[in-house]
């Protein structure tokens, strides 16, 4: 009879074949007809509809609803539809990386604490982006910086237009590091674990993904070029390259999920290269984006190009 140490002694000898066993089947064992991970369509069209009805909407939202439904000193529509996108979002977010088939490295402390710093960025921008686009009805220009705007040049005392500045920086510095650094991570950990054996089986989309895709990609372009933070997704994107091909030494691949946000990162990078190439000659951009990175923003090219026709 085979003692209590001699076993114990036989199991760690065994623990490390299958640790590594476990880290490349963890997510497959079984069938492998029931262990292919779907598409989650459910979360995905959700994240996709909320990011364009919730937060491209907004200003539209803003701007097109009579201000006597509104008054200026009052919460506007757009300000509602922020509220209920930092509720969505995050909510979300945490489903999503319920389902990520593999266990998650940095465990969930890192990723609550994510969603929280990512719930107070979001309405730091809220209170920000509510009194900016309140501005635009008094005449702000949005392709002008705070203190050269019409507006502010008269403002006594002067000292007041310090206090619109450090509100700009809240809304589109402060808030939108905290903001969108803390929901990349989050993305990020989860294309992470998006991860199965190589079995010709993983890459192969629905047609609604596709669709989604282009979706996706064209709010992710509006994302970056809004939210000024072109080398925030450009480092996300080139994690998410070097995770594949980490992955690729252990004869993995992404699953459908994770095919599903290269290729829709992918294309937001070709959107992004293509809007900077189109506008890359702007004078009056040039000055309003004086930085090395030129990523001019939407709303800036509309307040400029479109709004005074």
């Amino acid at each position: 009879m085979m003692s209590v140490a001699t076993r114990k002694r036989a199991n760690k000898v065994q623990s490390p074949s299958k640790d590594k066993e476990d880290r490349v089947h963890s997510s497959t064992s079984g069938s492998p007809d029931k262990n292919v991970v779907p598409f989650h369509l459910d979360l995905w069209l959700t994240l996709t509809l909320e990011n364009w009805i919730l937060d491209f909407g907004r200003p539209i939202a803003m701007l097109w609803v009579p201000l006597e439904w509104s008054p200026l000193n009052m919460p506007s529509v757009g300000d509602y539809f922020h509220m209920a996108y930092n509720v969505i979002t995050p909510f979300c977010l945490l489903k999503l990386l319920e389902r990520c088939p593999r266990k998650l490295p940095l465990g969930s402390s890192v990723i609550y604490l994510a969603v929280i710093f990512f719930v107070m960025g979001a309405s730091l921008h809220l209170v920000g982006d509510s009194v900016n686009h309140r501005l635009i009805h008094s005449g702000y220009q949005n392709h002008l910086s705070v203190r050269d705007n019409p507006i502010m040049q008269n403002l006594q005392p002067k000292s007041l237009v310090d206090s619109f500045e450090l509100l700009y920086y809240y809304d589109e510095y402060l808030g939108h590091l905290m903001w969108y650094i803390p929901f990349f991570l989050c993305l990020v950990l989860y294309f992470g674990g998006c991860f199965v054996p190589d079995k010709g089986r993983s890459g192969s989309m629905p047609v609604s993904a596709w669709i989604l895709t282009v979706v996706s990609a064209v709010y992710n372009w509006y994302l970056v070029t809004e939210g000024q933070i072109f080398p925030l997704f450009l480092t996300s994107y080139a994690l998410m390259l070097l995770i594949v091909q980490y992955n690729r030494r252990y004869g993995e691949v992404p699953d459908v999920n994770g095919y599903f946000m290269l290729y829709s990162f992918g294309l937001t990078l070709v959107l992004v290269v293509t809007w900077v190439g189109y506008l890359w000659n702007d004078p009056a951009l040039r000055v309003r984006y004086p930085s090395l990175i030129y990523v001019p923003e939407p709303w800036a090219y509309y307040s400029l190009y479109v709004a005074g026709r």
